[in-house]
């Protein structure tokens, strides 16, 4: 506490490494300098849940770089198993996006297909997307996204999303496409995606 002699009160934050100091501090860092805060909203797929190994191995990497994570849990609106719920997991990726700082959407399954249609409402850096479909039966809408960096991995063996589409999308959006010799669930290569991952925040500066 101070002593009421001239002492400065400092009061500290955790924006990065950088502590905020108010009051007459010789040592404020003005709120134009401070580093722009860096999220990545991380969706998990249909039969998932926000601990999935997929979304956490994508989570330790956004934290190794210093970006924020966050992971919506959708399993309540997936539970019905009604294609019509889409647009409330939309909203839910939406309303756990801060208000300001830069964005990545990135997702899995039905957590990619949700992640394209939050760029479009949000602002942001980029996208990834693991085993993404670009439809699905029974919404009314096929896959859109924002115009950003994007880039996908796919399996080969996808018994869900068929490559040829994911090939597609990628093709027309000029994205980055990495294909694996897998199927939907990617899981013989969770750290093959990790890595990806890590490149491609690393590109995003």
């Amino acid at each position: 506490m101070g002593n009421g002699k001239g002492e400065r009160l400092q009061v500290f934050a955790a924006v990065g490494e950088v502590p905020l100091c108010f009051h007459d501090s010789p040592f404020s860092i003005p709120h134009s300098q401070l580093p722009m805060k860096r999220t990545v909203i991380l969706s998990h797929g249909l039969e998932s849940g926000p601990q999935a190994t997929k979304v956490s191995a994508l989570a330790e990497v956004a934290l190794a770089l210093g970006w924020n994570e966050v992971r919506p849990d959708y399993r309540d609106i997936d539970a019905p198993r009604d294609p019509r719920a889409i647009d409330a997991r939309i909203a839910r990726a939406l309303a756990h996006t801060p208000a300001d700082g830069r964005v990545v959407f990135a997702g899995s399954s039905m957590g990619a297909f949700i992640s394209g249609f939050a760029s479009i409402e949000r602002r942001c850096e980029g996208l990834f997307l693991l085993a993404l479909p670009t439809g699905i039966p029974g919404y009314p809408h096929a896959f859109a996204a924002a115009d950003v960096p994007t880039a996908l991995v796919h399996g080969w063996d996808d018994e869900l999303c068929p490559v040829d589409a994911a090939i597609g999308f990628a093709r027309e959006r000029r994205a980055g496409l990495h294909l694996v010799r897998d199927d939907h669930r990617l899981s013989a290569h969770v750290g093959v995606s990790a890595e990806l991952f890590a490149r491609f925040l690393a590109g995003l500066g």
